[in-house]
């Protein structure tokens, strides 16, 4: 019997709470080397702090500036490729994937593309050792079905909803696998039951399962029945096992949904017109007793479940059956668009379409996968028969701007011959998986029909915090830009109590009790400046101390709170070096950039204030000390907001932080935006404070080959392509307009990108 395939395979995105770790290598200096090489400078004897000595008579320990360059990290960060062994599944089609934890990915149902067999098989893939097996499981089995949602639900249960059966009915049934014990049971369920229904999008939030379109209709033998597209939304209360009546939301299928902000946001999948849209859709949750939701602010924005589709984007077509195969992710389904006469899903509903501009991935090409993560909504766009992984790229919606962003190019992401089918990411955030097949090299028989490779993205190298230290962090309260109420929104409780004794002196009874001193704003950096002393009897590296250096205004802080929230200073305090006795230390960087570093240890933020972080600058030199003292919250947050804020202004300074600190996709990024605006860029004040050394690395980022093109050789190659030339990927070289306009007919050379 042939089958109507569906376009995508489903996967699943899931998200909990709990705590993101956080690996990085190690800084550039170590505060236990350090606490080591100088331990012989404990004071045997209380210094008096009423008459402190000259730096050098007393030891005081002076931090050391900023390096050239950190010695944290590998050079580049490329996603790797590893082989699955075992039992591995074939290259089904509308099965569910769904990381359950304990790096464990699940594999749930599916379609055959060549034997025409709908699976009820339960398969688990092992992220430590790469091997599938097939699992036993027992209880209350469902059956064979396609098109379903699994939803993981308290780290410990899969909820599998709906899906089409090998009948071509849909199905409205819901099925719980018990991971731990592999047993399926089926809950006792009332109120009025959804209509069935497949390729839809369901996503957990505050105990409710929430079901949003798909496409239902009447089985038949054929192909040819009645498929309909759905508007519904409905949600099952997983305390009561009650289903919610039917609202009218937007019809839609084989789209992703998500939940951040007390919002439930759909993107993408087709309409209607059966085009793959690039409309964006939210529905506030907050407040709305109909949907059960309480009138308090939600205390986290985390998605659970979602359907995430990987689409073929080629226009529906009918398939027969088994004539040329069916492609994982093809859409052949003949639909009509299905609305019934109910209310209005309650709670405000916006929508936003986006046309076009600079990131907007675009939906004509390439396989999509989008997934939710901190805040973000990303959209991979992986390589398919027509599309090369130059072609592709990883770009990010930011849900409180709604400005998409791109964060690499295919090229640094995907490697040729490879076709991916499914994509999961983990409950943090953190880490995305992409499954599929090597199409070009084959290791044996049906290699090329089976899920036995796997690209594992580690997204905090792209700059994203994950969803707990999103949630965790003061960033959580950047909902929407509408919801800012003009002022900072983690100035309250604790954190306003905190900073109002902020950098305070003592006298006005604000309880501080250490002094930190930086260099003054005003002073050039100058790293040969810094002389070192000899080491003494004991030590391994000489310390440094500054002979020239302008001293800033004394800035007034807790030593609790230091020691609380600086592992480097607790560390050295422990020493009881010097500073201990003293009750002041000196960091040899910009004034600005050192009370900027101590407002986050105050209030565990770096985000805009109108007297701390004001200045992006401010963020970049707390990059190069977040990596210099080994704090990996603190310098995924920087990342994150210099990665939102580059411009023109900032962006040089921005490469050359990261380049000092090893952050090779934000330099890549920040590199890539200077050759866009290369004109702006040379004219900035932060591209002239570089020095001559970094000049010389910046320009040489530029293409061996390429030029600068001006007047009216602009105007004539401009035209050419409409004003632009980025499809083509220029290479301009040679000595006349001719010699260019040659090299523009050539195939994919590689040169200097004009967009």
């Amino acid at each position: 019997m042939a089958r109507q395939p569906p376009s995508t395979p489903s996967n699943t995105v899931t998200a909990a709470s709990g705590l993101s770790p956080f690996h990085e290598g190690g800084s550039a200096a170590s505060w236990d080397a350090i606490a080591a090489a100088t331990s012989h400078r404990r004071s045997t004897q209380p210094m008096s702090s009423s008459s402190p000595l000259p730096a050098r008579e007393q030891n005081a320990y002076l931090m050391p500036t900023s390096p050239a360059k950190a010695r944290r990290g590998s050079a580049d960060y490329r996603p790797c490729i590893k082989k699955a062994v075992g039992n591995v599944p074939a290259c089904l089609v509308n099965a569910s994937v769904t990381y359950c934890g304990n790096d464990q990915i699940y594999a749930f149902g599916g379609f055959d593309q060549f034997t025409d067999e709908v699976y009820n098989h339960v398969l688990r893939l092992n992220l430590n050792t790469l091997a599938w097996d097939l699992v036993d499981n027992y209880g209350d089995i469902p059956g064979v079905r396609m098109g379903h949602t699994a939803s993981l639900y308290e780290g410990n249960k899969l909820l599998v909803f709906g899906g089409e059966n090998e009948r071509s009915e849909y199905l409205s049934d819901l099925v719980i696998l018990d991971i731990p014990s592999s047993t399926w049971t089926q809950p006792d369920v009332r109120g009025p039951l959804p209509r069935g229904r497949a390729r839809h999008a369901s996503v957990i939030y505050e105990n409710k399962l929430f079901v949003i379109g798909g496409v239902t209709g009447i089985g038949g033998v054929t192909g040819e029945q009645n498929n309909l597209i759905l508007d519904d939304l409905c949600y099952l209360d997983l305390k009561t096992w009650t289903w919610s009546r039917t609202w009218s939301f937007t019809p839609r299928f084989d789209h992703t949904a998500w939940i951040w902000g007390g919002r439930l946001w759909i993107f993408g999948g087709l309409g209607p017109d059966m085009e793959r849209t690039t409309d964006l859709w939210w529905l506030d949750l907050k407040g709305s007793p109909s949907l059960g939701m309480t009138t308090e602010e939600p205390h986290a924005t985390l998605s659970h479940a979602t359907p995430s589709p990987g689409a073929s984007l080629s226009p529906p077509r009918q398939l027969s059956s088994r004539s040329n195969g069916y492609a994982a992710n093809s859409a052949s389904v003949q639909i009509r668009s299905f609305v019934r006469r109910k209310p209005t899903a309650p709670g405000a509903i916006s929508s936003l379409k986006f046309h076009s501009g600079p990131h907007v991935p675009s939906l004509l090409s390439g396989t999509h996968f989008h997934v939710y993560s901190s805040g973000l909504l990303l959209d991979l766009i992986t390589p398919s028969e027509t599309v090369r992984p130059f072609e592709c790229n990883l770009s990010s919606l930011e849900l409180d701007s709604l400005r998409w962003q791109r964060l690499a190019d295919g090229q640094e992401v995907f490697r040729p011959g490879y076709r991916w089918h499914y994509c999961t990411i983990n409950e943090d955030g953190t880490k995305a998986w992409l499954l599929g097949c090597n199409i070009e090299a084959p290791t044996g028989a049906g290699d090329d029909n089976q899920l036995n490779e796997i690209l594992c993205l580690d997204l905090e190298k792209y700059g994203l915090l994950g969803n707990d230290l999103v949630s965790e962090s003061s960033e959580q309260n950047r909902i929407l830009a509408s919801e800012r109420q003009g002022s900072s929104p983690h100035n309250v409780g604790i954190g306003a109590d905190l900073l109002a004794v902020f950098d305070q002196a003592p006298e006005t009874d604000s309880g501080t009790d250490f002094i930190i001193t930086a260099d003054s704003d005003d002073q050039e950096p100058d790293e040969e400046a810094f002389e070192p002393i000899s080491p003494r009897q004991g030590q391994s590296e000489p310390a440094f101390i500054s002979p020239t250096a302008s001293t800033s205004a004394p800035i007034h802080v807790h030593r609790i709170i230091l020691q609380a929230r600086w592992p480097h200073f607790k560390r050295l305090y422990a020493a009881q070096m010097a500073e201990y006795h003293t009750k002041r230390m000196h960091i040899p960087e910009p004034y600005s950039v050192v009370r900027a570093f101590l407002y986050y240890l105050y209030s565990d933020s770096i985000l805009d204030h109108p007297q701390y972080c004001t200045s992006i600058l401010d963020v970049a030199g707390m990059l190069v000390m977040a990596n210099l003292y080994d704090m990996p919250k603190l310098r995924l947050l920087c990342v994150h907001r210099l990665s939102r804020e580059l411009d023109v202004e900032n962006a040089a300074i921005i490469w050359e932080r990261a380049g000092r600190t090893n952050e090779e996709w934000l330099r890549r990024r920040a590199a890539q935006f200077c050759l866009t605006n290369w004109g702006r860029i040379v004219r900035t004040a932060g591209f002239k404070s570089l020095n001559r050394q970094s000049l010389i690395e910046l320009c040489e980022v530029v293409d061996m080959e390429g030029r600068i093109i001006a007047g009216p050789e602009l105007e004539f190659v401009g035209a050419l392509g409409s004003g632009s030339l980025g499809s083509k990927r220029p290479r301009l070289t040679g000595n006349s307009l001719v010699d260019d306009m040659e090299d523009l007919e050539g195939d994919d050379e590689d040169g200097m990108e004009l967009s």
